[in-house]
């Protein structure tokens, strides 16, 4: 005998054995129990959640010739002429191929000719959105008037394809998504039935990727049970298996992109890829691993201690990852995690469509550890943050750049002197407008656009004798757009008589590196300190 899947084999055969869905099988019992019966519903709702099991026992349920509270009997002849698909009372229709005018007119034909058996004829037609046009005006008529004998129950993933006149004239059901216990108490009973012996832990886990379908949780346990056959479940097993990654792993990469560690990041990636393991799934494992965290960083704030015990029911971990968990949680603020999961998030549609995900994951990484790659507002407050966690630690920090550790000792201790550069004095008059460009400046940098502004991104500031604004910029390319190209210089020169009302001479300068620049032009951070002093 052919094998039969599990999701066919354990699909409920009566309102009893359907799960999650008690408001949907509620309000069809007493319908069928008080004889008001509608003419036509429409079940929606995500995937696998139970949509065309219901109809099917439903359509049962109104033909059963002695239903038991509600629900069919599965005994009489209609019931087991229905369950066994050779009733001519119930008619499955895939709107997706057979979505033309001339399908439907089809079914209006029919249902002018009485049920030959039983009380009605149930018309059912799955993913109905996929109807044409016409299609949905040929059926409209029939939709609202009915004989007494024909019932109508459309499903659909996509409601909000209906046309409003079929929505009016139907009944509305929407199938919720089921809870993990929801999932896992099902496939516990599946694996009891089967024979099968699984850890709960693995269980639970299946129930999570199944992602509130049930049917998408059978097709993982069947895909499970088959490839390790007569053998018990473990978690690690079902890890192996779905190309999931253990939580540790998540726990490791958080931390080390915590530390800005850029090449350990790298490397995490590469166990995991060399693994076997599907980056998409990584991906969304990731990210549900920092909901978690937001999770538990936003509640350690209560001061309510079932609120926090609440809180940790909700992240369905072991106690050692709620451990883990809570350290880290510790260790991070809350839009360090946003940006976090933002970033992944976006990451998650692009991998969708991505030829090549190891690369887009790669820098997906590098930019969490390099807030200075983004110019988002979380990005630069993550920035801002790092620099002064830097300047705690009493690392001297330049440009984004970190220097040596100051000392307050006399200067013997190795690594830890701080390296003085003497730099050029201001000259003596240095022209107001030009302090007004150098305060204003991150405010003109982000005003200009295109290439210009990336050109501007690592630019440093200075003043020369003769009184002009100094811009140094890395020598390469950025450089070039303005020394290769005096518009370039001129257009900004422009851009700053504008914002301050005179003309200000412009010296774009190259450099190799930060400390030439400083050994080589006065520092005009006196200027910078003005500002913030009238600021204040």
């Amino acid at each position: 005998m052919a094998y039969t899947a599990l999701y066919r084999k354990f699909r409920p055969a009566t309102f009893e054995e359907v799960r999650g869905q008690d408001h949907i099988v509620t309000t069809l019992r007493n319908q069928v129990k008080a004889d008001r019966i509608g003419h036509a519903y429409l079940f929606t709702g995500t995937r696998g959640t139970g949509k065309t099991s219901v109809a099917k026992i439903f359509a049962r349920a109104v033909n059963c010739e002695a239903p038991v509270n509600g629900s069919p009997c599965g005994k009489c002849a209609a019931c087991k002429s229905i369950g066994a698909g050779t009733s001519m009372n119930v008619v499955e229709i895939d709107a997706a191929s057979n979505n033309g005018v001339d399908n439907i007119r089809e079914i209006i034909d029919e249902v002018s000719y009485s049920p030959a058996e039983g009380k009605y004829k149930v018309y059912i037609i799955d993913e109905v959105h996929m109807l044409s046009t016409g299609a949905f005006n040929a059926l409209l008529k029939t939709l609202e008037e009915p004989p007494s004998y024909a019932i109508f129950i459309l499903a659909t993933t996509e409601v909000h394809k209906i046309p409003i006149t079929i929505l009016s004239r139907c009944q509305r059901y929407d199938f919720r998504r089921m809870s993990i216990d929801t999932l896992a108490g099902r496939l516990r009973e599946v694996t009891e039935a089967e024979g099968v012996v699984i850890e709960e832990k693995a269980l639970r886990y299946l129930a999570k990727a199944a992602d509130g379908s049930m049917r998408d949780g059978l097709s993982l346990l069947d895909q499970c049970i088959a490839f390790h056959m007569d053998e018990e479940l473990t978690f690690d097993k079902v890890l192996d298996v779905l190309g999931a990654v253990d939580t540790g792993v998540f726990s490791d990469m958080v931390r080390t992109i915590m530390k800005a560690d850029v090449a350990g990041t790298i490397e995490l990636l590469e166990e995991i890829v060399s693994q076997g393991r599907e980056l998409s799934q990584f991906v969304l494992d990731l990210t549900w691993y920092l909901r978690n965290l937001l999770l538990l960083k936003t509640s350690m704030s209560a001061d309510d201690p079932a609120e926090i015990r609440a809180m940790e029911e909700i992240l369905e971990v072991s106690a050692d990852n709620l451990a883990r968990l809570k350290e880290e949680a510790e260790a991070i603020d809350e839009n360090r995690l946003l940006r976090y999961i933002r970033v992944l998030s976006e990451l998650t549609g692009q991998l969708h469509y991505a030829g090549n995900k190891r690369v887009l994951t790669e820098i997906a990484l590098i930019k969490l550890c390099r807030p200075e790659m983004e110019t988002s507002t979380d990005a630069i407050a993550d920035r801002v943050r790092s620099v002064e966690e830097k300047i705690e630690q009493g690392i001297v920090v330049r440009n984004g750049t970190e220097g040596e550790r100051g000392s307050s000792g006399s200067g013997t201790g190795g690594n830890d002197t701080d390296v003085t550069i003497t730099r050029p004095p201001l000259p003596k008059a240095t022209p107001e407008e030009v302090k007004e460009v150098i305060r204003q400046f991150p405010a003109i940098r982000q005003s200009t656009e295109g290439l210009m502004k990336t050109s501007l991104k690592s630019a440093q500031l200075s003043v020369s004798e003769a009184g002009e604004l100094v811009i140094g910029i890395p020598d390469g390319y950025d450089t070039d757009y303005f020394i290769r190209y005096p518009e370039h210089v001129t257009a900004l020169e422009d851009i700053l008589e504008e914002r301050v009302g005179r003309h200000v001479k412009v010296v774009v300068v190259p450099v190799k590196n930060e400390r030439e620049f400083e050994a080589n032009y006065p520092d005009i951070s006196e200027f910078i300190h003005m500002k913030l002093t009238e600021e204040e």
